[in-house]
C-alpha cells in the first residue's frame, strides 16, 4: 500500500496531466490522494516543495531505468542507456525537461536555491549537468572495459534525439540504437567529452 507521500506525488502527477501546474491547487491534490490538506503540508511544506519532490521522483525513476539498462552486455551498455534516455524523455515531459533544461509551458520548475536543512520538500532535483554526470559516472562504474568516450558519445547522441525527437515507433528506436552503436565505436571515441556545452531546443547551453 502506498505511503501518504507516494499517494500525494501520484495525485500531483495526475493533476498535472489535467492542466498546467499553475492551476493545480494543494487542496485538490490532497483530495485526489485521499489525505488531509495538513498531511500534504506536513510532507512538502509548500507547493514549491511538492513540485521539487515531483521532479526528484522523475529524476530517480529515470536513473533507475539507467541502472536497468546497464545490466546489458558490456559492449551494448552505452547504446542501451542512450535508448532508454530517448524513450524516458518521450514518455515523461518532466524527464525531458530535467535532461535538457527546456521547461515547457505548464510544467513545474525546479528551485535550485539552497533550502533549510530538513525542509519538507527534500533535496532539490538535479540540474541537467548534474543528472548527466550521474549517468556518465554510473556507466563508467559498471563498464571498466568501455572507454569513457563511448559513454559520453552515447549520451550526446541520446540528448540530440531528445531535443529533436524521432517518430515514436519501434523502427525509429531500432535506427536510433544502430546509430548510437556505430557512432560510439572505439575508433571514433577520441575527442568526446561532457565538459563542452550541450545545446537545448531553445539554443541555450547547459553550461
Amino acid at each position: 500500500m502506498p505511503t501518504a507521500r507516494q499517494a500525494l506525488l501520484d495525485a500531483a502527477f495526475r493533476a498535472l496531466g489535467d492542466g498546467p501546474w499553475r492551476t493545480v491547487r494543494m487542496v485538490d491534490v490532497a483530495t485526489l490522494a485521499g489525505v488531509s490538506r495538513q498531511t500534504l503540508y506536513n510532507e512538502f511544506g509548500t507547493k514549491g516543495g511538492l513540485a521539487g519532490a515531483l521532479l526528484r521522483r522523475a529524476a530517480d525513476g529515470y536513473l533507475a531505468g539507467v541502472d536497468r539498462a546497464l545490466t546489458a552486455p558490456a559492449p551494448d551498455r552505452p547504446a542501451a542507456v542512450a535508448l532508454w534516455t530517448v524513450r524516458a524523455a518521450r514518455q515523461d515531459a518532466l524527464v525531458r525537461a530535467l535532461l535538457t533544461g527546456d521547461w515547457a509551458e505548464g510544467l513545474p520548475r525546479p528551485d535550485h536555491r539552497p533550502g533549510p536543512r530538513g525542509r519538507p520538500g527534500g533535496r532539490p532535483p538535479p540540474t541537467p549537468e548534474e543528472l548527466l554526470a550521474l549517468v556518465r559516472d554510473r556507466m563508467a562504474a559498471v563498464s571498466p572495459g568501455v572507454a569513457a568516450g563511448r559513454c559520453e558519445i552515447a549520451l550526446r547522441l541520446a540528448l540530440s534525439c531528445v531535443v529533436v525527437p524521432v517518430p515514436g515507433d519501434d523502427a525509429a528506436d531500432s535506427r536510433a540504437l544502430r546509430l548510437v552503436r556505430e557512432a560510439s565505436r572505439p575508433a571514433v571515441q577520441q575527442g568526446a567529452g561532457l565538459s563542452g556545452p550541450s545545446r537545448t531546443a531553445g539554443g541555450r547551453s547547459h553550461r
